[in-house]
């Protein structure tokens, strides 16, 4: 990987960390006394890569995007004793590099992932990233990790199948989006078989269920897997048992995104936002949302399970059920917090090469992000159990002013200065004015510095409000004395 290679990654996006280290960056954190401390060394970085399935350090650029170099003193000279020091404390193998700009240095480490069930520790603590952070890791992780035993269907080999049953219009959606991605065009000229095999679709030769499932023609899925067709349902009201119509897409997943999404935008809608300068439309179906949504579904279900992903439209919702429960170690509880092992590895691991998800644990965010932006609700798990997931997405935009709010917040910061999901949930719940003895004070304090959030009342009487701002949207004004809105 070269330095302009590395400038263009996003440590949100590409499994990797940057840091200066201009100088005594420290290998163990042995120089300090607390824990939290010394885990936030050279060691400490690569156990908490290692626990989430490998990524990238570099040492000697700035984190902010896009990176600069700065240069790095940190094991000068001595690569192959640090390579070998991290295989004698942790028993992986870590890949050095170094690079140079204008005569300054940059480390660029290569983590592999953990043993499979296992997890990596530092000072016999498990690691974990969080933001730009380390953490000691949450219960529910490390669970997680050490219930990996489910084989990953997705890389199993169809054995009868041949590169033969693979849709070439497929391959070549394939091939581009991840030329596309990875920034790669020379991989649009590989051979067909070579680059599937490149990608681990196929494997000594044989070709895999997820090859099946993403590039498979019409007549093999139907022969090999016909459980991975997704049946889309419209019916104009939630209690209307029979559906108006119905679709079944039985073609390489490749290919039916795009026919799915269309078929879904054919009975879309928007609703008007406009206030002063503002004036935008929230769509009834965001494109993002529900492709990430059917994204996860395909990623996450359970293929040993015979019926389909099912899709059910509605004027005001769209509901989406697959198969299987959630992945071990994912509840309703921890849905935003704890980093999903997919059900089907490889075909997750595909789909995030090409662009087609977000990497893992960030597809929901997403979700969640959009849908709050747009003042939707949240979207609702509550009716998925150890069978099967359901999510429910819901059109309705339940405060305008909130929606604008949020647009004229995020207009005026930068990419790296955008509003968090966690923010926004604060936000959305102090709007909401939903108990907020359960929000996280460091957030509110935070909302409140930036002027987002204000403070009303006496003592422990008082609470949060949304600011001046939401208030001259909405057109009301707030009695601080009284704690209560007052519409002009």
């Amino acid at each position: 990987m070269t330095i302009e290679q590395l400038k263009a990654l996003r440590e949100s996006e590409d499994k990797i960390e940057f840091k200066e280290a201009k100088h005594n960056f420290s290998f163990a954190g042995s120089e300090h006394t607390l824990q939290e401390e010394r885990r936030k060394c050279f060691l400490g970085y690569v156990v908490a890569f290692a626990n989430e399935r490998g990524g990238t350090l570099v040492l000697g650029m700035t984190d902010n995007h896009p990176h600069v170099v700065v240069g790095s003193d940190f094991a000068q000279g001595k690569i192959g004793e640090l390579e070998d020091e991290v295989y004698n404390r942790l028993r992986i193998r870590v890949r050095i590099e170094e690079l140079e700009e204008n005569g300054l240095r940059v480390l660029v480490v290569n983590i592999p992932s953990r043993p499979v069930g296992k997890t990596l520790k530092f000072e016999a603590v498990p690691l974990m990233r969080v933001g730009g952070s380390l953490r000691n890791m949450s219960d529910e992780e490390i669970y997680s990790i050490l219930s990996e035993q489910e084989p990953d269907f997705s890389a199993k080999i169809c054995h009868d199948a041949s590169i033969s049953d693979l849709d070439q219009i497929a391959i070549a959606n394939l091939k581009s989006a991840y030329s596309q991605k990875q920034n790669n065009p020379a991989f649009l000229a590989s051979g067909d078989f070579q680059a599937l095999s490149d990608l681990e679709l196929i494997r000594d030769g044989k070709i895999t269920y997820a090859a099946i499932i993403l590039l498979g023609s019409e007549r093999s899925i139907s022969k090999y897997l016909p459980q991975s067709a997704i049946n889309l349902e419209y019916r104009n009201t939630v209690a209307q048992i029979n559906f108006d119509n119905r679709q079944i897409f039985s073609k390489a997943y490749f290919i039916a995104i795009d026919l799915l999404w269309q078929a879904i935008d054919l009975r879309n809608g928007k609703t008007p936002v406009q206030q002063g300068p503002y004036i935008f439309d929230i769509p009834f179906f965001d494109q993002e949302v529900i492709r990430e949504a059917i994204n996860n579904a395909i990623t996450h279900r359970d293929y040993k399970k015979n019926s389909e992903t099912l899709i059910k439209q509605f004027p005001n919702e769209l509901h989406i059920i697959n198969p299987g429960g959630f992945p071990l170690g994912v509840t309703i509880d921890n849905l935003l917090t704890v980093n999903s092992t997919p059900r089907n590895r490889l075909l997750a691991d595909v789909l995030a090469k090409t662009g087609a998800v977000e990497r893992s644990g960030q597809g929901i965010d997403k979700i969640f992000y959009r849908s709050i932006s747009d003042a939707k609700p949240d979207p609702d798990y509550t009716k998925s159990d150890d069978y099967q997931v359901e999510l429910h997405l819901s059109t309705v935009v339940e405060d305008k002013t909130f929606a604008l709010f949020i647009k004229d917040i995020q207009s005026r910061r930068s990419e790296s200065e955008k509003l968090s999901l966690q923010e926004l949930i604060v936000l959305s719940k102090v709007c909401k004015k939903t108990d907020q003895s359960t929000l996280d004070k460091s957030i509110l304090q935070k909302l409140e510095t930036a002027g987002l959030v204000e403070r009303i009342g006496k003592t422990k009487a008082n609470k949060y409000i949304l600011s001046k701002d939401y208030q001259i949207f909405s057109g009301t004004k707030v009695d601080h004395s009284a704690c209560s809105a007052i519409t002009k």
